[in-house]
């Protein structure tokens, strides 16, 4: 019965070994082909300070701004609203203000995923070039690129948006080079090579 049992193991390890297509890599090795679906990820960050982009509901802050990793604690991370813009308008943003990475190469079939660990929504809109964003006083001088024009009442850009602490999947990226900007904050802006 034990002879059995062993034999009835054995064949099973040998056919889900099996199972398992494999591939030899330069130095002969024999490696795991992987076929599960692939996954790059992108976060946006920024420091908003409450007090500042939410000054009609009061100190805490109930607004736009949700900035809940180091507000509060006195480390002079957050950006006030007046100098976001101002430094926006001077052609020097905020480099706190980003998508990392900025630049990134993909396999085709590999999913985007954009989370948004600051204290602002932002968009992750896929632009023919970069360029201004529906906030004219945020825009150092560019023109709206098409695809942000209207803000939020246009659909395409909407869907786009990223909530504070949530995150966009975007998926089906044809081969070659992508271009994603943030419509609020056009400075934010990430290039995607797919391969």
């Amino acid at each position: 019965m034990h002879k059995v049992v062993a034999l009835t193991l054995l064949a099973g390890s040998v056919i889900l070994a099996g199972a398992i297509p494999a591939i030899a890599d330069d130095g002969g090795r024999q490696l795991e082909r992987d076929d599960s679906p692939r996954m790059a990820q992108i976060v946006a960050l920024d420091e908003c300070d409450p007090q500042t982009f939410n000054p009609a509901v009061g100190e805490l802050g109930t607004g736009f701004c949700h900035n809940v990793t180091l507000y509060g604690l006195g480390l002079g991370f957050e950006v006030p609203l007046d100098v976001l813009v101002h430094e926006a308008n001077s052609g020097t943003p905020d480099p706190g203000w980003d998508f990392e990475p900025d630049d990134l190469t993909i396999q085709r079939g590999t999913t985007l995923s954009v989370v948004d660990q600051g204290g602002e929504p932002h968009t992750f809109t896929e632009v023919a070039q970069f360029g201004g964003g529906f906030v004219p006083a945020l825009n150092h001088g560019q023109a709206t690129v098409p695809e942000c024009a209207g803000g939020f009442s246009n659909v395409s850009v909407a869907r786009t948006r990223i909530l504070q602490g949530s995150r966009l999947d975007v998926i089906g990226l044809s081969k070659g080079k992508h271009l994603f900007q943030c419509c609020i904050h056009p400075w934010m802006h990430v290039e995607v090579d797919v391969k």
